[in-house]
């Protein structure tokens, strides 16, 4: 049987079995399941919103993206489509494609739970390319019936394991985990067409400054599945945790200043100069010579030398805080010839040297078993605080986070939101999260800048102040930032 054209078409009575908050699971799953084969949890109890999105999926003709808030949920929900698949089509392979290896071991935690025994295919070529072959063999010689494997992006395009691809039976289920990375050409080039069975994960699939990126994605697993789970659904239903909101608003220094209008003068001019050409106002999306000055910008944001100060000043008078994340500036985010590290560096010399915090820095360059062994440490109270880069947006779960403090945000909305929904996650005593987030003040500037400026604040903004809305001090946060939008105009976002 070939999956590829419409994978549920031999299900016309398609109905979910699965359970919802509040329902036994008892009658759902009596025999005892076969090792390695997909079974609900006996204390799963699945949420409304993800009931839906199964049956959303189902309804799609076994294809569809996922646009569920961080910590929503998402790793469950596919983990019961894929227990439904196997008791309605006998579904054989289980295929997850992740960005990091830290998300493969997560993954197979999860998958533990569901009586999964997956494979964990990254680094060493080795240690799982036997293991998947036999694994594939046993399967179509019919003494095994189910195949678990989990993978990173990087060893998915591989030829090592694009060499398998080949040997994955029709009733194979793939899962695009952070799903927006899998946009990008070589990546989605890799995907296996032979797999019918595709479901995307992601709180923001929208690829930043990249729609044909965007639009492979979709073409691929399929559209996004209506309603949508924002983050204000997550938090009415009690999946992610309330929170208070406050902004920090940072000055540039005086040479910091200086730079920072030199390139509003740049982007100004580029946006001119297409506007000339073309007969048409500028569009920030649309023009590629304005990434690279873009992303200037960002640095010069993300690195800005007050956000020390401030923080210094805040903690001073949080010595007692646990459970503690500092986000910093990552390596795409240094001015010029800066250690990508600096800025990680001095927060926690900050934090270890001066306050006396206990702090330890998470980086993607932490061994794995390190990572793990913080992560405990962290949610005991051993450790106060993690100082983090980018490694900690997409995925990672540590709900016993109470405190986030952001010096760094870049101008893609994805690392925002990830950031927002990874602080919320429920944790056992955890009524409530509070959440700095250093927001940078742009310098007085002349007429021939400050509409750039207003056009280029008017996206940021508007992150800014949803966030504040969805706070439980709304109307405190809104007030910080009332003058910065009174500055540029900005009053109807």
């Amino acid at each position: 049987m070939y999956l590829t054209r419409n994978p549920v078409q031999q299900l016309p009575y398609f109905r979910l079995r699965l359970p919802i908050v509040g329902e036994s699971q008892g009658r759902y799953e009596t025999r005892q399941p076969l090792p390695g084969c997909p079974r609900l949890p006996l204390s799963l109890q699945l949420r409304q919103y993800q009931q839906q999105a199964i049956a959303n999926w189902f309804a799609n003709n076994g294809r569809g993206t996922l646009k569920m808030a961080t910590g929503s949920g998402k790793t469950i929900t596919a983990l019961a489509i894929a227990c439904e698949l196997y008791q309605q089509i006998n579904l054989q392979v289980l295929l997850v494609v992740c960005p990091y290896r830290h998300l493969v071991t997560q993954w197979a935690r999860e998958c533990e739970k569901f009586n999964l025994q997956p494979i964990l295919a990254f680094d060493n070529l080795r240690s799982w390319q036997s293991q998947l072959s036999t694994q594939l063999y046993n399967l179509r010689s019919g003494s095994q019936k189910f195949v678990t494997v989990i993978t990173t992006n990087s060893t998915l395009i591989g030829d090592g394991f694009q060499s398998q691809l080949k040997y994955f039976p029709a009733k194979t289920l793939i899962i695009g985990d952070e799903a927006h990375n899998l946009g990008a050409p070589k990546l989605e080039e890799s995907l296996p067409r032979r797999v019918g069975l595709r479901l995307a994960l992601s709180a923001t699939p929208e690829r930043y400054f990249d729609d044909g990126g965007t639009q492979s994605l979709f073409d691929y697993f399929g559209p996004v599945l209506q309603p949508e789970f924002t983050l204000r659904n997550a938090i009415a239903c009690g999946a992610l945790v309330h929170y208070l909101y406050y902004p920090i608003l940072v000055e540039l220094t005086e040479a910091e200043s200086i730079a920072y209008l030199k390139l509003t003068k740049k982007i100004g001019r580029s946006l001119l100069y297409r506007e000339r050409e073309n007969g048409e106002p500028g569009n920030f999306e649309e023009n590629e010579d304005l990434k690279p000055l873009l992303m200037q910008r960002a640095r010069l944001i993300g690195a800005a030398e007050n956000k020390l100060i401030a923080l210094r000043d805040l903690m001073a008078t949080r010595k007692d805080t646990t459970h503690t994340l500092f986000y910093c500036s990552d390596g795409s985010q240094e001015v010029g010839q800066r250690s990508s590290l600096r800025q990680l560096k001095a927060v926690a010399k900050i934090l270890g040297g001066e306050l006396g915090y206990k702090v330890s820095t998470y980086t993607a360059q932490t061994p794995l078993q390190e990572r793990e062994i913080l992560r405990r440490q962290f949610e005991s109270g051993e450790l106060q605080g993690l100082v983090a880069i980018r490694c900690l947006d997409e995925g990672v779960d540590i709900p016993a986070i109470q405190t986030a403090v952001i010096l760094s945000s870049s101008g893609n909305p994805r690392q925002f939101i990830q950031r927002r929904g990874r602080v919320l996650r429920p944790h056992p005593g955890k009524e409530r999260a509070t959440i700095f987030d250093m927001i940078v003040l742009p310098p007085d500037l002349d007429r021939e800048t400050i509409e750039v400026e207003r056009n280029l604040l008017r996206k940021e903004l508007r992150r800014f102040v949803e966030f504040a809305d969805l706070a439980d001090n709304a109307g405190k946060a809104r007030m910080k930032l009332l003058n910065l939008q009174k500055r540029y105009g900005l009053l109807d976002i």
